[in-house]
């Protein structure tokens, strides 16, 4: 490339040169053109292998070959735009400085000047004749010996520099001149001598050794015999030199007027040539720029694909210390820190992976449910034992917002109103005992909870931020069971000791004294005695039915389960008050059930009557069964609405417990016996105020 930017810049030169020496054109066009052509072959043959290698890049899909085509593209457009508008306006002006050169007026100028110069001299030789015939005739009648003081009288009047005679063979016969250097006279060439053989005068312009320019003129005279009259007029140094190159000039121009179109059609192919060249060297330096600048990118992106597919160790060779040099340092530092950050994550997770091994190898063999739940409330781990316990894929919902997994499962709604409050509050430990009711019935949670934290180490400080939570929680439904039933057969076992065995003897004394004072006795005191002891009596009779009424609660009953069709058996029952209205909403889809007949009996009956007392006279009383069939929830649900005033609101999360009554009368065991019941058969029920009192009953199909 230097070799063809040298060829190019002699090229140039030589165009130039001919401008100026067009001569020179023959010679030098033929070399030119072949070395122009040579060049331009070469710089065709670099181009076409950069294209080819560049075409092979971009077919194989290399790295930066698709960069290096719109690189190239964009530094041709820029090259050959400026270039090809300086090639149209020098070829403009070349053609018209050339046309400029060789205009008519000049031409016409220059042959006028020539013929002013002509003129200017015929008149100086006319001029120089007259004095020279004058001369000759006054030297005509003169002897021989007189001629030479003749020649210097008439030299003193005469604008001539020199006067010879000579005879008509060119002998000096006088010479009188004002050059004292030169004593021998110019003499007449032969050209002139030969003239006079055949004219009487002889006038010329001539250049004369040493002196000058001179007007020679020669006339024949006649004395004694024929001689040669010679006179020589000076002409300015100024005026020859003027007409020379005025000359000169007019030959110059008639020569090249010769070659104007030649040489406009040789400029043009020169320009060409040289616009060709140009292009052509900015199309190679575009291809040598772009792979320059393309190179390093191409390494970056081997180097990013190395690295993306896990080659961390890749190294990229630093050329020159440039941006695109820095650029490559700041990859090798970016990939050898990524290495070094791999190898200690790798540790990490090795450590971590054990870690999380031991983990779960101590969560699998707990006898509790643990679930972990991070910062934003997502569930990060379970162990299997909460998976049992909720009845839920956790493994499969790990991710997950805790309170988008409720709202997926509608019976940990329980769960989670219970533990948000103290989530939102960031308590750090708290125990709650939660209700749910699952697939197979009640379940009765103790959860605990403990706030995780999490230490950063940033600024050379450490930082303690909020890490979630870890709960944990045990199903404690048999155990709480077993107490309630131990407690209570305890209870009723110290009340038929404690209370029911002395009603007995209270009971016969009263009898006794009735029976031996109200025969006797006269009235008034005969009906006194009749209203007390009637009174004693009955009051001991309705301490003995509490009393067995209490036993029978507390008492751990014999189940007798059978499969029952629950709308049927609902039915069977409602026959028995065909005195009261119902409305009845029943669920067809509803499967057979597993149920304790004459227990669930007793539950109906009893919630029937509470409905029957608490309804208007002319209202139904609405009975609703429907198949649950919800994410993890496969139960049977009934209601019985009444259309009441409902149930205090002070009191409608109590009137389950024993001794708890809305009414006048009564013990205030019925609703606990129905829960009682309920919760024997691994089902949940609660009461809502909704236009009166509805009692809501979920129940599992089968007993687990």
């Amino acid at each position: 490339m230097i070799s063809l930017f040298i060829t190019l810049l002699i090229s140039l030169l030589t165009t130039s040169d001919i401008l100026r020496h067009s001569e020179r054109f023959d010679h030098l066009y033929t070399s030119l053109l072949l070395v122009n052509a040579i060049a331009i072959l070469a710089l065709l043959g670099l181009i076409g292998l950069n294209l080819h290698n560049l075409i092979y890049q971009v077919r194989r899909g290399r790295a930066g070959a698709r960069l290096t085509v719109r690189l190239v593209t964009l530094l041709v457009i820029l090259s050959i735009l400026p270039v090809s508008i300086v090639y149209y306006f020098s070829l403009q002006f070349l053609h018209q400085r050339l046309d400029n050169w060789f205009d008519f007026s000049i031409e016409q100028a220059l042959d006028n000047a020539l013929s002013l110069s002509r003129v200017m001299l015929e008149d100086r030789m006319r001029y120089a004749l007259q004095q020279t015939e004058a001369a000759a005739g006054m030297i005509v009648n003169n002897p021989e010996s007189n001629l030479v003081l003749k020649l210097n009288e008439l030299l003193s009047n005469n604008q001539a520099t020199e006067l010879a005679v000579f005879t008509k063979n060119g002998q000096i016969i006088a010479v009188a001149s004002t050059d004292f250097q030169h004593l021998l006279p110019s003499r007449p060439d032969e050209g002139a001598l030969l003239r006079l053989k055949y004219a009487s005068r002889y006038i010329g312009l001539e250049p004369i050794d040493n002196k000058g320019l001179y007007i020679r003129v020669v006339i024949k005279i006649t004395t004694t015999q024929l001689y040669l009259l010679q006179a020589l007029y000076p002409v300015a140094d100024q005026v020859g030199e003027l007409a020379g190159k005025i000359s000169s000039a007019i030959n110059e121009y008639k020569e090249r007027a010769y070659l104007n179109q030649p040489l406009k059609q040789n400029f043009t192919l020169i320009l060409s040539l040289t616009l060709i060249i140009t292009i052509l060297s900015a199309i190679w330096l575009a291809f040598f720029s772009a792979r320059r600048i393309v190179a390093p990118l191409s390494d970056l992106v081997e180097g990013t694909e190395a690295v993306a597919s896990g080659d961390y160790e890749k190294q990229i060779p630093v050329g020159q210390l440039d941006e695109l040099g820095f650029l490559v340092h700041s990859f090798n530092e970016m990939t050898r820190k990524i290495g070094q950050a791999r190898n200690e994550v790798e540790q990490s997770q090795q450590l971590a992976d054990r870690e999380r091994r031991y983990l779960e190898a101590v969560l699998g063999r707990l006898s509790s449910g643990v679930i972990a739940l991070d910062a934003q409330q997502q569930l990060r781990t379970a162990n299997p034992v909460a998976a049992h316990i909720l009845e839920l894929p956790l493994l499969e919902l790990l991710g997950q917002r805790f309170f988008q997994v409720q709202k997926n499962y509608p019976f940990l709604q329980t769960l989670y109103a219970t533990i948000d409050p103290h989530l939102q509050s960031n308590a750090k430990d708290w125990r709650e005992e939660i209700t749910l009711f699952t697939s197979i019935g009640r379940k009765i949670l103790i959860c605990r909870g403990t706030q995780l934290q999490e230490v950063t180490f940033l600024n050379q400080t450490d930082t303690v931020r909020h890490g979630g939570y870890v709960i944990v929680f045990d199903d404690v439904t048999t155990l709480i069971q077993a107490q309630r039933e131990a407690a209570w057969t305890e209870v009723a076992r110290r009340l038929a000791h404690e209370i029911k065995n002395p009603l007995t003897p209270i009971q016969l004394s009263a009898e006794r004294l009735r029976n031996k004072y109200l025969v006797a006795d006269k009235p008034p005191n005969t009906d006194l005695l009749n209203r007390m002891t009637h009174t004693i009596i009955q009051q001991v009779e309705a301490m003995k039915e509490m009393v067995n009424a209490f036993s029978d609660y507390a008492k751990t009953p014999v189940m007798h389960w059978q499969t029952v069709q629950l709308n049927e058996f609902i039915k069977e029952i409602l026959e028995l008050y065909h005195h009261v209205i119902f409305e009845l909403s029943l669920d067809e889809n509803i499967p057979p059930i597993s149920i304790d007949k004459s227990r669930l009996r007793q539950v109906l009956h009893n919630l029937l009557k509470n409905a029957v007392e608490a309804n208007p006279a002319d209202q139904a009383i609405t009975i609703t069964t429907q198949y649950l069939t919800e994410l993890n929830l496969n139960c049977v649900e009934i209601r019985i609405k009444d259309r009441g005033v409902g149930i205090d609101l002070q009191l409608i999360d109590k009137v389950f417990e024993p001794y708890v009554t809305t009414k006048s009368k009564g013990t205030g065991l019925g609703l606990a016996i129905v829960k009682k019941i309920i919760e024997e058969h691994g089902g949940v029920v609660w009461i809502e105020n909704i236009n009166g009192a509805c009692v809501i009953i979920r129940l599992p199909l089968f007993r687990t």
